[in-house]
């Protein structure tokens, strides 16, 4: 048995990698800075895990939670305001609380080629990794492709308004996001010591498919039920340029075998 602390396991894959170390007999600890009502006032809750309250980015209560326990998951996110300017930083200093609390491995999850992108919040994710890369601990960077269900969220939320949007000659190699889950979780409790010369490595996954952007809008319409007009249109700026480079793609790379259309036809009555 392992004991695994996962950052920011409230989140979409922080909560699917908490089940899984559950299901394989591991004990599981959970901070984030919202824990669920209640669940952070008992040893462990319904699921297993045991939760507490702490925060990256002041430092408050990370000692708690990194306690006694053999590998940190970082799926810590930092998506706008003081979050975002903060987020290199807060991963220093949840891997500085782990390398005092004993921990020996530390894994983040990140993004596909974030480093060639000069979008802010790809921008932050390349800071994190070389502060990871840096870090006196076992490290371990997973990058992934862009998740199924993000796809599905822009879709969905384009449909609220009679409008089905996709991006013109966008190309995704999605992938499932309980299999970045399975991926973030086997790194965790692969053997260690790492090899000789491997103290930092790096991980890429992609899915098992690329689809344009409006295959997949025509695929999450069939599948949902949904109405809306599919309308492409260019996109300016960073992220249009890091599409147009095909710099989300890595065909060489592909993971897991749960396709788009497979996910959602799991998943259709949550989207």
């Amino acid at each position: 048995m392992t004991t695994l602390c996962i950052a920011g396991g409230t989140g979409q894959i922080g909560r699917l990698a908490a089940r899984l170390a559950v299901e394989q007999g591991h004990e599981v600890t959970v901070f984030s800075r919202n824990p669920p009502l209640g669940a952070a006032d008992s040893a462990a809750a319904d699921d297993g895990v045991r939760y507490l309250r702490a925060d990256a980015t002041t430092g408050q209560g990370l000692a708690e939670a990194l306690g006694g326990s053999d590998v940190v998951i970082d799926c810590l996110e930092g998506r706008s305001g003081n979050a975002l300017k903060q987020y290199a930083d807060a991963g220093a200093r949840l891997l500085a609380a782990a390398a005092a609390a004993g921990v020996r491995r530390a894994v983040t999850l990140s993004i596909i080629n974030c480093d060639a992108s000069t979008a802010a919040f790809y921008a932050s994710k390349a800071a994190k990794e070389r502060v990871y890369a840096a870090s006196g601990l076992e490290t371990v960077t997973v990058r992934a492709s862009q998740f199924h269900s993000l796809l599905a969220d822009v879709f969905a939320a384009g449909a609220k308004v009679g409008l089905v949007p996709a991006i013109r000659g966008a190309r995704f190699q999605s992938i499932s996001p309980s299999e970045v889950a399975r991926a973030l979780l086997a790194e965790a409790l692969a053997p260690s010591p790492a090899p000789a010369g491997q103290q930092h490595r790096t991980v890429t996954i992609a899915g098992p498919e690329i689809r344009t952007m409006r295959e997949l809008a025509e695929s999450w319409r069939r599948i949902t039920g949904r109405k809306g007009l599919i309308v492409e249109f260019p996109l300016p700026g960073a992220m249009g340029d890091y599409l147009r480079k095909g710099l989300n793609l890595a065909p060489e790379l592909r993971h897991g075998t749960e396709t788009f259309e497979s996910w959602l036809a799991k998943t259709p009555d949550s989207l």
